[in-house]
């Protein structure tokens, strides 16, 4: 006989991954396709000017390292607890706008990193040395495009960034009137974003995980809404 907990774990898992495959085709659906266009074009420039190379070479502190290196573990963890959280919280209470919020959450949150995991393997991208404070081989053009020839871990564009502006957009658009949250969502995606741009990846691959972010965040909610 199935326990509470599990019970509560299923009916959750459920919600997470409902309607998955159809939103992730949303992401690229419609208008929505112009933005991984203008993702791409704006990483070719920041490339190919040189900017990449020098914001890397611009922010080389063990100061500001050890500021932003948190962000990875923070980024990693946030979008796992946080929706966990909303729908249990939602449950207990008998809340529907929680539990809906917390699918929506993860439902983007997956998106997004199965999405920019995706861009990855095809890309190739190499990270920064983000440990050497000197460098002076530019590496900030170097791409490996095919499948899988540089993992779906590092590279372009940055899966931190995409989940961390997925969940904040998400958030942001299903409380509208609630200014100081708003805030605090898009604190904490700069913050993400920024950071890991500092240390395990270029500017250009923040720049991408946030506008590929902020897309399935609409996508997300607009999804989540349909079922209200």
């Amino acid at each position: 006989m199935p326990t509470l907990g599990y019970t509560i774990y299923k009916t959750m898992f459920r919600a997470f991954i409902h309607k998955l495959p159809k939103n992730i085709v949303s992401v690229f659906a419609g208008y929505n396709w112009l933005w991984h266009v203008v993702a791409i074009a704006l990483t070719f420039i920041l490339v190919n000017s040189g900017f990449d190379w020098w914001y890397f070479e611009s922010t080389r502190s063990g100061l500001l390292l050890s500021l932003t290196l948190p962000a990875a573990i923070l980024g990693f963890f946030i979008p796992i607890i946080l929706p966990v959280s909303l729908y249990i919280w939602g449950e207990a209470r008998n809340n529907l706008r929680l539990k809906n919020t917390g699918s929506a959450v993860a439902q983007a949150g997956i998106v997004a990193w199965l999405i920019s995991a995706t861009y990855k393997a095809l890309t190739g991208r190499i990270q920064p040395e983000f440990l050497t404070h000197i460098s002076t081989v530019d590496i900030s053009r170097n791409f490996n495009f095919g499948f899988l020839k540089h993992g779906i871990f590092w590279g372009w564009p940055s899966s931190h960034t995409a989940v961390a502006f997925a969940g904040a957009v998400t958030i942001a658009l299903l409380y509208p009137n609630r200014k100081v949250l708003r805030w605090i969502m898009l604190v904490y995606a700069l913050y993400i974003g920024l950071a890991v741009s500092i240390s395990i990846h270029w500017f250009s691959d923040f720049l991408a995980g946030a506008i590929l972010g902020s897309v399935i965040g609409f996508v997300a909610v607009k999804s989540i809404k349909t079922d209200l």
